[in-house]
């Protein structure tokens, strides 16, 4: 049996996992942080449960994935407004803005976060988290048992297939400032990003770079979508604006800085295509091929461990 590769399987499965089990009962409690952290650790177990899982028979993994979707999508509202309420404590932080038009942006927010943090708590209810744990623990045994090697060239396919999204997302935004096409570009960058740093952690050196400047893309993206959520915002107060109780210049002034940055963001983005473009170049000519061949490492060992494994067994303790 090959141990190294089921060191190797495992050790990745559960790594991702202990993330988010230690992040989710944060979220469940309200915390911004610990929404995002579980939101991103159930996104790495998506991209590599079916990775990892190549080799296995039966439906654990099917199961574990399903529920980890289920998880994702219940933590995703939230997130969003957090992220929202977070912009306008930036906002706050100076003294550009009409304090009258913050506050009213923020009462509508907190409504729709309250609302949202109901439905996640149900939703997280139904994913049924103690029972996802088991199922991810019962994969993790079996990848233990397992000497396939047959993710490797999975996590290949899936880099060239992410690799091959985002280039397409990125040709059908052009250079222009279209918000659709460019939260696709957004959704593509993430996508690969996980499955890039899969690749760096089972040991292609290559992915390193590629990570770095796929994660950059996808931030200046992230913020500007979050931004553009915010725009929404405040559209929104705008439209049910009552003249007597609030200047519509304050949120004037809210929309125009808003678009500007959005703008300020979109630029930064368009400079960073050739980059970018070079970093999916390198998926394709450097990264696949290392997976292809190299050979994954055994995980070191303590010395206890290892002198228990250099003894011979006793007549009567074989399994």
């Amino acid at each position: 049996m090959n141990r190294r590769t089921t060191s190797v399987t495992s050790s990745l499965l559960g790594r991702r996992a202990a993330a988010l089990k230690r992040h989710l009962p944060l979220a469940v409690e309200g915390d911004i942080r610990g929404v995002h952290q579980a939101r991103v650790a159930s996104r790495r177990l998506r991209e590599a449960v079916p990775v990892l899982a190549t080799d296995l028979k039966g439906a654990k993994a099917k199961k574990a994935l399903a529920k980890i979707r289920r998880l994702t999508k219940s933590l995703g509202t939230v997130r969003e407004l957090d992220v929202t309420l977070l912009l306008l404590d930036e906002m706050a932080a100076g003294e550009r803005f009409p304090r009258p038009a913050l506050e009213e942006v923020r009462g509508r927010v907190i409504s729709q976060r309250e609302k949202g943090r109901a439905v996640m708590l149900k939703r997280v209810a139904n994913v049924r988290v103690d029972k996802l744990d088991r199922r991810l623990a019962a994969v993790s045994a079996a990848l233990a048992l397992s000497n396939g090697v047959g993710w490797r060239d999975t996590l290949a396919s899936r880099l060239v297939k992410r690799a091959k999204a985002l280039s397409v997302a990125m040709a059908e935004a052009g250079r222009m400032y279209a918000p659709e096409q460019l939260h696709a570009v957004r959704i593509a960058a993430k996508k690969l990003r996980y499955a890039l740093e899969l690749a760096a952690d089972a040991g292609a050196k290559s992915a390193s770079r590629p990570v770095r400047v796929v994660k950059r893309t996808q931030e200046t993206l992230g913020r500007l979508h979050d931004l553009q959520v915010l725009e929404r915002q405040v559209a929104g107060v705008q439209a049910k604006h009552d003249p007597r109780s609030l200047p519509t210049s304050g949120l004037d002034i809210m929309a125009h800085a808003l678009e500007e940055e959005c703008r300020h963001l979109h630029a930064r983005y368009v400079s960073a295509i050739p980059q970018l473009q070079e970093s999916l170049d390198a998926v394709r000519s450097a990264v696949v091929p290392e997976l292809a061949r190299r050979q994954p490492r055994p995980l070191k060992m303590g010395l206890k461990r290892r002198r228990a494994a250099s003894r011979p067994v006793a007549a009567g303790q074989q399994r």
